[in-house]
């Protein structure tokens, strides 16, 4: 699959939202495209900075379905940059978000699609430009997609569910990796496709008379990646039982048996033994080396806590247990504080890999979400905001793109609301990465190292009558590497936005930001933007 292959889907998303919409009377279909002309002038306030500029041309849509049998919404843009001097960076832009969500038969099959273009830091050691334009460094285009069924039925007492799901995820790197000397070079990222099977059997609490309700899991995973011909093969079995203590509070549990193998083969290797590069940069796979491991486990695992629901708004889990060899603690804790505001948090711990992280993140967005207005920061890389409250951070992923697997624990909360004019969100992560990974001769490996990142993020917008508006937005991100005398590096910024309607479908618009990167003892820069665009919608 190519890159246009993974924009036909994207677009296609569209398609599948506006099905079977005309049989429902009540049913609230917006599709939106737009063309947008702008200039960016941007000035670099470092020490013997420039003044740039450039043209920018966009074409994008905004579509929302929002019905009983459909849930979905798409926000796409390309955009191409028109320089005058050579020195702005890349000329194309591709950012989006779809999520879509149908009922094929009511309460029995289900249809859930997702997919994402964004630009993204490559190499955790490098720079961090929040600025989406300029003579930016390290970042790369990041493209995934996923789509898969879901099974939901009774059998008698029993509740029966099965689903599953195949995604892909493709990284083009758009531009150089610059680090301080003496950093060893890492691999780059090519592709991966990954699929994702299970199916449960289980019965509520009180059910058939019994006072505890049980289910019996099990599900495989797998995960292919273009890079040295590196495989994820997960699979595992478990019995839950959840046990009501009250009318808002239940104890559960579970215990299984899991096994996960992750391995890659070999590098082709010139005459003296140095592995070589491709014209990408990346390793060039060695097809018959053998397969080394990188992970291997296997054995008992459990888990146990509470799940406190003392309402329909609110619902807390938290569990304690033992999987991949040592202790690991999950949870979550949402709250819908109205109709249009909501609070969620997630304490998570797993074995990942860049491209099945991402997926799983754009998975748990929401299906109606508040769609970036401002090109500077290119949107689709932080904290995504739902409509109807919440929504999701994309932060853990976006953290470095690795070809190593890793061990994946952190937390996030994210909070959005809206009342009448004014819409608020914010969002906060902390996540640790323990990378697993082969040690092969003549390559520097990440085993064994441990990255950190923490990230911010807020947003206030604000209507100020029928055809003008404001939004601002701040970004905060903190990285540390693992591996042995790399910087940290921390990375800032502010952008406001005025918006005006002028006809009924021309509204113009005028940006400021400034942003910056700070990579410890190596290099930092300090940058404003401004832009003043037009765009015409549909």
């Amino acid at each position: 699959m190519r890159l246009s292959s993974i924009l036909r889907a994207l677009c296609g998303l569209v398609a599948v939202m506006t099905a079977g919409a005309p049989a429902l009377a009540k049913n609230r279909t917006e599709i939106s495209p737009y063309i947008e002309v702008g200039q960016v002038l941007i000035a670099e306030l470092d020490d013997g900075g420039e003044l740039l500029t450039y043209s920018m041309i966009a074409a994008g849509v905004d579509a929302s379905v929002q019905n009983r049998r459909a849930q979905a919404q798409i926000s796409y843009r390309y955009e191409r940059r028109i320089d005058y001097r050579k020195d702005v960076g890349d000329s194309d832009v591709h950012s989006g978000l779809a999520r879509a969500e149908v009922k094929i038969v009511p309460n029995l099959l289900n249809v859930e699609a997702g997919a994402i273009a964004t630009r993204a830091r490559t190499d955790i050691r490098g720079a961090a430009p929040l600025l989406g334009a300029g003579r930016i460094d390290n970042v790369s285009q990041v493209y995934a997609v996923y789509a898969g069924p879901t099974l939901t039925t009774r059998a008698g007492a029993l509740d029966v569910t099965a689903a599953y799901r195949l995604g892909y995820t493709k990284v083009e790197q758009s531009a150089p990796v610059f680090l301080p000397a003496g950093q060893e070079r890492l691999d780059f990222y090519d592709d991966s496709v990954s699929q994702f099977a299970t199916a449960s059997v289980g019965m509520a609490p009180g059910a058939t008379g019994l006072p505890f309700g049980w289910g019996v899991s099990g599900a495989w995973e797998r995960e292919d990646a273009g890079q040295l011909d590196q495989r994820y093969d997960g699979k595992f079995v478990r019995a839950d039982v959840t046990l009501p203590v009250s009318r808002t509070l239940a104890l559960v549990g579970g215990v299984g048996y899991e096994d996960i193998e992750i391995s890659q083969r070999d590098a082709v290797r010139d005459l003296n033994g140095v592995p070589i590069v491709d014209n990408d940069g990346r390793f060039v796979t060695d097809k018959s080396s053998p397969r080394l491991l990188a992970y291997d486990t296997d054995g008992l695992i459990w888990d146990a806590g509470i799940l406190w629901k003392p309402s329909r708004r609110t619902q807390l889990e938290a569990r304690v247990g033992k999987r991949y060899g040592s202790t690991t603690y999950i949870g979550s804790f949402s709250h819908q504080l109205s109709p249009a505001s909501a609070i969620r948090i997630s304490v998570y711990d797993g074995i990942q890999s860049f491209g099945r992280l991402l997926g799983d993140n754009v998975a748990r967005l929401p299906t109606s979400f508040q769609p970036p207005r401002n090109p500077l920061t290119e949107g689709f890389g932080g904290c995504v905001f739902g409509d109807a409250g919440a929504g999701g951070c994309l932060n853990d992923a976006f953290q470095s793109i690795s070809t190593a697997n890793f061990r994946a624990r952190g937390i996030n909360a994210v909070y959005s609301a809206s009342r009448g004019p004014l819409s608020l969100g914010a969002g906060i992560g902390y996540a640790r990465r323990a990378y697993v990974a082969p040690r092969i001769a003549g390559f520097f490996s990440v085993d064994g190292v441990r990255d950190e990142s923490y990230s911010a993020e807020g947003y206030v917008g604000y209507a100020i009558d029928s055809v003008s508006s404001v939004d601002g937005n701040v970004y905060l991100n903190h990285f540390d590497s693992g591996i042995a005398g790399a910087p940290s590096v921390t990375a800032a910024g502010v952008t406001g936005s005025y918006y005006r309607t002028f006809l009924p479908r021309l509204t113009g618009s005028l940006s400021a930001g400034l942003y910056s990167s700070d990579v410890e003892g190596f290099d930092s820069s300090l940058t404003a933007a401004g832009l003043a665009g037009l765009r015409y919608d549909f």
